[in-house]
């Protein structure tokens, strides 16, 4: 193998193929194992049909063996991926979307004498405004067996929604604690004894759970499984999938900005100064905006053709966000559930299968507006070490950083301290820049008028 060649620490559990990079170009070889199945994919038109219908994430085709490797078949090289995300960080609606997707894809498969071998959230991603499949080595020639992957499904799109459907909660973070599913049996045992009068929820977590457990060690047999059959088992878990919901509940960021709104112009101008900062920013082409709340200020990024990373450590305002972008088809803006104080970590195999978010993170803007107080005061977290995270997120030197500094005077902050002692002494705006002008250097201000808030376009550099 030659040195440039880096294989993914989480490509190697499928003999078919795997994923790796070149001089930085991300590749996905497939191995002799899967040539009669990847032949049929292409050959039958079930790959051509999946990317038409904007399902599968489309590839390239090169003829050229860059790992060296004697199992080599063929090399593809697929579109890019812009930023990369974990079930944990979705939203309930996209979870259920994910889902859907799924079963879509596998009715497709077998209407070309195809399914799908797994059945992962981890095998979608977000691909310019909507989720994608990009799992191609994960269809095989049906051969009238049961569905390998119906476990795996129930597992980790089944359990967390039904969980979620029933509790009328957002769990996602169980799906942190559970990466490869929920287990049928501790789904069974969390849900309430009414969903066992539901069909569905019976038949693929009770009874599922139940059967398992009784032939747990046992030799399966063989059974015939007609396609009748399949498309009768997806067609029932997509019609229970698609009536699952959680309440539109209104959090207490929900209004935020409709009440920030009615603050003498505030609003409008943060708006018009971000506006003209943008428009000298040329060469960014990804941002970032946390504590992005319903999206108020990521529209605006995403309006001057930014691919927008929309992040919320609510995960209402995040589903709302998300109706909105499916609903006015907005391409460049991706959802994303995240807390600051605690980002999604390492994990899997020597904690590389899944990167931590800090480790994806690598935006030419990042913004933070009414943000930093939420951070300072709300979650105990000192100016110095916050400054380190934002350095953390904008890695490469000249990206740029707006952030926002509310002092202690703001209303705002007044009602952080309402019930809780004043241990804050350095929460001021010194200390702020002090520590942030260790990795940032200051290159504009703006007083918002009406408030004491300060905005702060930064840049980023090495010292």
């Amino acid at each position: 193998m030659t040195d440039s060649v880096i294989f993914h620490a989480a490509s190697y559990r499928d003999p078919s193929g795997f994923i790796f990079t070149k001089n930085g170009t991300l590749y996905r070889q497939v191995n002799q194992e899967y040539r009669e199945h990847f032949d049929h994919f292409t050959r039958s038109g079930c790959y051509e049909k999946l990317v038409k219908n904007n399902l599968l994430l489309p590839h390239a085709v090169l003829d050229e063996n860059l790992t060296g490797s004697v199992n080599w078949y063929q090399t593809l090289k697929p579109e890019e991926i812009e930023f990369i995300t974990y079930p944990y960080e979705w939203s309930f609606s996209m979870l259920k979307d994910a889902a859907l997707l799924t079963l879509q894809i596998l009715k497709e498969a077998i209407s070309f004498g195809m399914i799908l071998k797994d059945a992962t959230p981890l095998n979608v991603q977000w691909f310019r405004g909507q989720f994608i499949f990009i799992d191609t080595l994960s269809f095989e020639k049906f051969d009238e067996t049961p569905w390998i992957a119906y476990r795996q499904f129930c597992e980790t799109f089944l359990s967390p929604l039904l969980l979620m459907h029933y509790s009328k909660k957002p769990l996602e973070h169980l799906q942190l604690s559970f990466p490869e599913g929920i287990p049928l049996e501790i789904t069974s045992s969390l849900l309430p004894s009414k969903s066992k009068f539901s069909l569905q929820s019976y038949l693929h977590i009770h009874l599922h759970s139940k059967v398992s457990s009784n032939h747990a060690g046992e030799k399966q047999k063989k059974v015939k499984f007609s396609k009748q059959k399949l498309l009768n088992l997806v067609y029932g878990m997509e019609s229970m999938i698609q009536k699952l919901k959680i309440p539109k509940t209104k959090s207490i960021w929900s209004s935020y900005y409709t009440e920030a709104a009615g603050r003498e112009d505030y609003l409008g101008q943060k708006k018009k100064i971000i506006s003209e900062w943008l428009s000298e920013m040329k060469d960014v082409t990804k941002a970032m905006d946390l504590g992005s709340n319903n999206g108020e200020f990521s529209k605006l990024i995403a309006a001057a053709g930014i691919h927008t990373i929309a992040a919320d450590a609510d995960p209402y305002c995040i589903d709302e966000l998300y109706s909105e972008i499916k609903k006015n088809r907005i391409e460049n803006i991706q959802p994303l559930i995240l807390d600051l104080a605690n980002p999604s970590p390492s994990s899997g195999v020597n904690n590389r299968e899944r990167s931590s978010f800090l480790e994806r993170s690598a935006p030419g803007l990042a913004i933070a507006l009414a943000l930093i107080h939420h951070l300072a005061i709300g979650k105990n977290i000192p100016f110095p070490p916050m400054a380190t995270l934002f350095s953390q997120l904008l890695k490469n030197p000249g990206s740029k950083l707006i952030i926002e500094f509310v002092p202690k005077e703001d209303e705002k902050v007044k009602l952080l301290l309402q019930n809780r002692r004043d241990i804050f002494n350095n929460y001021n705006e010194m200390e702020f820049l002090n520590a942030f002008k260790k990795h940032f250097v200051v290159l504009k201000e703006f007083a918002i008028p009406g408030s004491e808030r300060i905005l702060f376009l930064m840049e980023r550099v090495i010292q």
